[in-house]
């Protein structure tokens, strides 16, 4: 009885699918009105049905063989087939009805009376003038055999295969091209041949090809050609075609002879990389993605027009490839990025903006200060860490502490993201370990609750302070007495301003460890200094404010951020210490105002609202 109890609650009626304006015109059909007689057999299995996109060659014929009109060119017609995508097209409803009955490939003849072709009552298809729309017709239809490829969903672009190209990798913006071009109207008219000579060059992205063009050859792939057909709303004027006459339709005879990889790699024009050489193996797949050991032969050129060259590592150091760690910060930035996105043996050319090359790194003696460079890489190969997979436990342990390493080198080396990207690292991996015994569960969490509280270090550099918080919460929720976690935790609620908060955490540290009682008194102190600071500014900032009478408008005094910056002790960048010292109250206001408070003011507040209750002021409203 309860499953039919259920299966009554859980049916829902179907709501009725209205009946569509060619379901309605199909009703209009009678026996004997369309006739269909197979010229010639398709091929496959499947028939087209609504949704699908066609594309056919139409002759129509009176019964007597006068062609009528056509859009074959041997029949006068322009040589353009006709494109529908079935139930949204308009169509006359012989072919609506016919056309869903043949396969790829096939001829049909069918035979019509007037009600199914134009002489339909209220037809949604106007007829060409002098057609006649009374009398019986045969209209032929072929479905060409070859597949046609949608560029654009109007199919106002499509392609035909002619010959498969190579690879998977197609062009796209700003990609350099060469193809080899000739264009035809549909009636089979020369417009245009680039065929001798050198292959036509031009930079996808810019305009220079009609876009119905650019549009086809971005489908296509190394060494492949086709025919893009292009209507005329995507012909627009380019150097390949300057003037573009009243054609309804262009076919476009392409063979895609080469193209060069260019990269924008900020997005913004400022790093280029443009692939020389090809390298070895399926891109992205077979590029250092992951941090890897590379090694790359390179040539360093100021961009000027002597393209000076600063160092080559083929002169300048006997001969011998670079070799470095990538995620480690040992090559500039924009190197790295590149590089990352090189097969082995591939040769680029790589063009950066300063902030990306040496004005952020050891900047060699003639690279002057501001400067442009270029680089001329050939990434020679580059092994890939070990991979954890069949490792025991104490030899995973072993590479985490390597990588642990690592990353307190970029800490103290003052490179916090790279640091904290070394350690997320050991922490995903990590998802995939399972401590078989008491003790290796102990170390293992002892080594997770490490790695937690030194992203939250990291973070707390980088004045992400609330992202510091977040980290030292998941070493508090395994471990919720840990001293060390309560402690940066609660630098990191006074860097935020939260003072309460670091109060509580601060003292929590010398209820659960006795040890830790002196710096958590240090801490208190510097807490309640900066209290006292915060208060002092918001006397300054607000005196005067209620010294006037009713009426009297006081002018708030506004003291300057930079000169008012809080400071703290000046140390070293040293995760070894039992506890981070260093106050980073000022970045954390800056980076976390936006998303979790309300910037300076927001600092302010946990103390302003006590002096506005000691003035006898419970609320105050700025006009």
């Amino acid at each position: 009885m309860a499953s039919e109890a259920d299966a009554e609650q859980s049916y829902v009626p179907q709501k009725k699918k209205s009946e569509s304006e060619d379901d309605k015109r199909r009703k209009k059909i009678v026996p004997g009105s369309l006739m269909k007689a197979l010229m010639r057999p398709g091929g496959g299995e499947s028939n087209p049905s609504d949704g699908d996109q066609i594309i056919y060659h139409c002759t129509v014929r009176t019964l007597d063989g006068v062609v009528v009109e056509s859009t074959r060119s041997e029949h006068g017609g322009k040589g353009i087939p006709i494109r529908n995508v079935l139930g949204k097209s308009k169509m006359i409803l012989g072919l609506l009805e016919g056309i869903p009955t043949m396969l790829k490939g096939e001829v049909a003849m069918f035979k019509m009376m007037p009600q199914m072709h134009y002489g339909e009552e209220d037809c949604p298809v106007p007829a060409p003038s002098s057609f006649p729309k009374e009398d019986d017709l045969h209209f032929e239809i072929d479905v060409p055999i070859h597949a046609f490829f949608v560029v654009s969903d109007d199919l106002g672009v499509l392609k035909k295969v002619i010959d498969e190209g190579q690879g998977w990798e197609s062009p796209r913006e700003p990609y350099e091209v060469k193809a080899w071009i000739s264009a035809k109207t549909g009636d089979g008219k020369v417009i245009m041949s680039h065929t001798e000579g050198e292959p036509y060059f031009f930079t996808f992205g810019k305009c220079e090809v009609p876009k119905g063009l650019e549009m086809g050859i971005g489908t296509m792939t190394r060494k492949e050609k086709a025919v893009v057909y292009v209507t005329n709303q995507y012909l627009t004027p380019s150097p390949l075609l300057p003037m573009i006459e009243d054609y309804e339709e262009v076919h476009f005879e392409v063979e895609l002879v080469h193209f060069i990889q260019v990269r924008d790699m900020l997005g913004d024009g400022r790093l280029i990389k443009r692939r020389l050489h090809d390298g070895k193996g399926d891109f992205p797949m077979d590029c250092p993605l992951h941090d890897s050991l590379l090694q790359v032969h390179y040539k360093g050129m100021l961009l000027n027009e002597e393209k000076t060259v600063f160092y080559d590592t083929r002169v300048d150091n006997q001969g011998e490839p670079l070799e470095f760690s990538s995620g480690e910060g040992m090559v500039p930035e924009g190197f790295e990025m590149c590089v990352r996105l090189m097969l082995p043996g591939e040769i680029a050319l790589v063009t950066c903006p300063p902030d990306y090359a040496y004005d952020k790194f050891s900047r060699p003696p003639s690279v002057p200060e501001g400067a442009h460079v270029q680089w001329e890489i050939e990434l020679l190969g580059f092994e890939m860490p070990k991979d954890w997979t069949g490792l025991n436990f104490q030899e995973i342990m072993d590479e985490a502490e390597k990588i642990r390493v690592t990353g307190n080198r970029l800490f103290k080396e003052g490179k916090f993201e790279l640091a904290k990207a070394k350690y997320e690292k050991v922490l995903r991996e990590f998802n995939h370990v399972n401590p078989q015994t008491d003790e290796e569960g102990k170390v293992f969490l002892d080594t997770r609750n490490s790695l937690h509280l030194n992203v939250a270090a990291c973070f707390l550099k980088m004045g992400e302070c609330r992202k510091s918080i977040d980290a030292c919460n998941k070493v508090l929720d395994a471990t919720p007495v840990h001293a060390k976690a309560l402690y940066r935790r609660g630098m990191a609620y006074m860097a935020a301003g939260d003072f309460e908060e670091a109060r509580s955490d601060f003292q929590m540290m010398i209820k659960v460890d006795k040890s830790s009682e002196p710096d958590a008194t240090a801490a208190l102190a510097k807490l309640k200094k900066q209290e006292q600071e915060v208060e002092r500014k918001a006397r300054k900032q607000f005196k005067g404010l209620f010294d006037k009478k009713p009426g009297e408008i006081a002018e708030v005094q506004v003291e300057d951020r930079a000169g008012g910056e809080i400071t703290g002790e000046n140390q070293k960048n040293d995760l070894s210490a039992p506890f981070l010292e260093r106050d980073d109250s000022q970045h954390c206001n800056e980076a976390d105002g936006g998303q979790y408070g309300m910037g300076w003011f927001y600092s302010l507040w946990p103390s302003g609202r006590r002096i506005f209750s000691a003035l006898g002021i419970d609320k105050c409203t700025i006009l």
